[in-house]
C-alpha cells in the first residue's frame, strides 16, 4: 500500500477510480529509478532535493507530483540507508552541548571554539565533531543500497497494485468473482475477515463484509483487504466490486484482471491458520498417533445457495470417510446467525462443529443433526478425539464383520499391524480373529514350526543382541515376547545390554 496521501482517483460521474499509470509513465519510472542508483553513496538529503526536482519536471509537463512520489516511496522501501559517522552522534552532540554550555556560543569564532574543545575532550579532531554531529538526522543518512527488484515495468505494475489497495482501505464491502473461488475464500478465512459467498446469475460471488458492519473501521481491516487483493489479483480472471465510504459519502470502485496484476515476486506470506484457537489445535492434534489425518481447508460444501469451507477434516486412514470439524469462534450476533443458517443447510455429510461456549448456541447446532464440542478459550483434544473414538468403533465392527472368523496369512511371520495394512483396515478389526496355523507372539503372528527353528538356534548365554539378529532372520520383530515363549529371559546389564538365560536360573 501506499500512504493515504498520495491516493490519486478519480470521482467523474459519481464513480471512484483509481488513476492507474499508463505506458506513458515509463520513462518517469526509469527515471525515478535511476535517481535512486545514481545517489548510492549519498546523503538522503541529496536524494530528496533530486526527487523534488523531478516532481517539479513532472508538474510542469501536465503531470502528477503525487505519481512521482508514490514510485519513489515503492522503492525507498526496498533500499538501506546508513548512518555514518567517525564518532557516535548522540556522543558528540554531548560533549559538544557541553563545551557550548561552558563558552557561551553567540558568534562563528564562539562556535568554532566550543567545536575545538569538544574534540579534545574526546580526543579527535575538529573535523570528525562536525562530521558526526548530526549524522543520524533522516536528512544526512547515507544510501548504501538501492538494488531494488523492480525494472521500470514492473515498478509500474507494483505501483497500481499499491494504488488499489490503498483505494480499498476505506472499502465497507467488497463484492469479488474469480476463476479460483476456492483459493480465494481460503485466504479470506487466513486474513480473519467475515465473509459470505452468493449464486448470482453471474455465477458465485465472495461477499466481504467490512469493518462498519461490525464496530468501527481499524486499521486492521484496511490492512487485511489490501492483502487480500494481492491473492484476487494473482487470479487469471477475476471483478472486484467495492463499495467505498469516500469522506461519509459511498462511491463504488470497480476493478478486474485487465487494471492490476502482481508483479514476478514473492508475495508477503499470509498466516496459516484463522485463529490462534485454531493453530493451537492443529499442533496439538497433529502430535498425537492417530488413525486419523488432519486435512486443512477441505473442499467446498453446499449451504443452500451458498457454500462454505470448513476449517479442518479428518479422513479415517482404514476407510474412504471423511469427518469435516468447524471452529465457531466468538462474533457479532450477525455473523453467528448467518453461520447457524449454512450450518443447517449442510446435507449429506458428517460435520463436527467446537463451539465457543460463550455463544450459547450449541444445542441449536445439534438440533441440525451435527456433531458438537464446546470449548473456552482452546479447543480440548480429549473431547475431538473421543467422537473420532466413536466413529472408529463403528468402523471397526463393519470392518470385523465384513472379514472371515478365521486368517491365515501366506508369510511365515507376519505384524498384526501388516496383516490389517492387507485387509485394508485397522489393528482392532482383526484382534479378535483366530489364527489357526500361526501363534501370536506379542504383537506377531508366527508358524509354530518357524518358531521352533529359531528356538533351536537359541543358548543361554547368547548376547541379548545375537539373539535379536536371529530372530530377526525369521522375520520376529518381538524379541522379548519369542524369548519368554522358548523358556528364556534376559539378564540386563544397565544400559549396554543383555545375556539370555533360561528361565529358573
Amino acid at each position: 500500500m501506499l500512504r493515504k496521501d498520495l491516493l490519486r482517483v478519480s470521482r467523474a460521474g459519481g464513480g471512484y477510480r483509481p488513476r492507474f499509470a499508463t505506458r506513458e509513465h515509463r520513462p518517469l519510472a526509469a527515471r525515478v529509478l535511476g535517481t535512486f542508483e545514481s545517489h548510492v553513496g549519498e546523503r538522503r538529503g541529496d536524494l530528496d532535493d533530486a526527487l523534488a526536482a523531478l516532481e517539479a519536471d513532472a508538474a510542469e509537463s501536465g503531470g502528477d507530483f503525487k505519481l512521482v512520489r508514490g514510485l519513489a516511496a515503492l522503492i525507498e522501501r526496498e533500499c538501506v540507508f546508513e548512518t555514518r559517522a567517525p564518532v557516535p552522534p548522540q556522543r558528540v552532540r554531548r560533549a559538544a552541548f557541553e563545551a557550548a554550555e561552558a563558552v557561551g556560543v553567540a558568534s562563528e569564532t564562539e562556535r568554532e571554539t566550543a567545536i575545538d574543545r569538544a574534540a579534545d575532550a574526546l580526543g579527535i579532531e575538529p573535523g570528525d565533531v562536525e562530521a558526526s554531529l548530526y549524522a543520524d538526522r533522516d536528512v544526512n543518512e547515507i544510501l548504501v543500497d538501492a538494488d531494488v527488484r523492480w525494472d521500470p515495468d514492473s515498478l509500474l505494475e507494483q505501483y497500481d497494485l499499491s494504488l488499489a489497495q490503498t483505494a480499498l482501505f476505506d472499502a465497507t464491502e467488497v463484492r469479488i468473482r474469480s476463476n479460483d473461488p476456492k483459493r480465494l475464500v481460503s485466504a479470506v478465512k487466513r486474513l480473519r475477515l467475515m465473509y459470505e459467498v452468493e449464486t448470482t446469475p453471474e455465477g458465485r460471488e465472495l461477499v466481504v463484509t467490512g469493518p462498519d458492519a461490525l464496530f468501527s473501521r481499524t486499521r486492521r481491516y484496511g490492512t487485511a483487504f489490501a492483502r487480500l487483493l494481492r491473492t484476487v489479483a494473482k487470479s487469471a480472471e477475476w471483478e472486484l466490486s467495492a463499495t467505498i465510504d469516500d469522506r461519509g459519502r459511498e462511491r463504488t470502485m470497480r476493478l478486474s484482471d485487465g487494471d492490476v496484476t502482481v508483479p514476478g515476486v514473492e508475495p508477503v506470506a499470509e498466516p496459516d491458520f484463522d485463529s490462534g484457537v485454531e493453530a493451537d489445535f492443529a499442533g496439538r492434534f497433529r502430535g498425537l498417533d492417530l488413525d486419523w489425518t488432519l486435512v486443512r481447508e477441505p473442499e467446498t460444501l453446499e449451504t443452500g445457495n451458498r457454500v462454505m469451507i470448513p476449517d479442518f477434516a479428518f479422513d479415517y486412514d482404514h476407510a474412504d470417510f471423511r469427518l469435516f470439524f468447524e471452529v465457531m469462534g466468538f462474533w457479532t450476533p450477525e455473523y453467528v446467525a448467518k453461520k447457524l443458517g449454512q450450518l443447517a443447510d449442510v446435507e449429506d455429510v458428517d460435520l463436527l462443529v467446537a463451539v465457543d461456549e460463550s455463544l450459547g448456541v450449541g444445542e441449536e447446532i445439534a438440533a441440525r443433526d451435527h456433531r458438537v464440542v464446546s470449548y473456552s478459550g482452546t479447543v480440548r483434544v480429549k473431547a475431538i478425539v473421543d467422537v473420532l473414538r466413536e466413529y472408529e468403533a463403528e468402523f471397526v465392527a463393519d470392518a470385523a464383520a465384513d472379514l472371515p472368523e478365521s486368517l491365515s496369512p501366506d508369510a511365515d511371520a507376519i505384524g498384526l499391524d501388516e496383516l490389517a495394512d492387507e485387509h485394508g483396515v485397522s489393528v482392532e478389526a482383526i484382534e479378535d480373529k483366530s489364527f489357526p496355523d500361526h501363534e501370536l507372539v506379542g504383537r506377531t503372528l508366527v508358524r509354530p514350526a518357524v518358531l521352533e527353528a529359531a528356538g533351536e538356534k537359541l543358548e543361554a548365554g547368547m548376547a541379548f543382541s545375537e539373539v535379536e539378529s536371529i530372530l530377526d532372520d525369521y522375520a520376529i520383530d518381538d524379541a522379548s515376547a519369542a524369548l519368554s515363549r522358548l523358556g528364556f529371559r534376559v539378564e540386563w546389564e544397565g544400559l549396554g545390554g543383555g545375556t539370555v538365560r533360561e528361565k529358573g536360573e
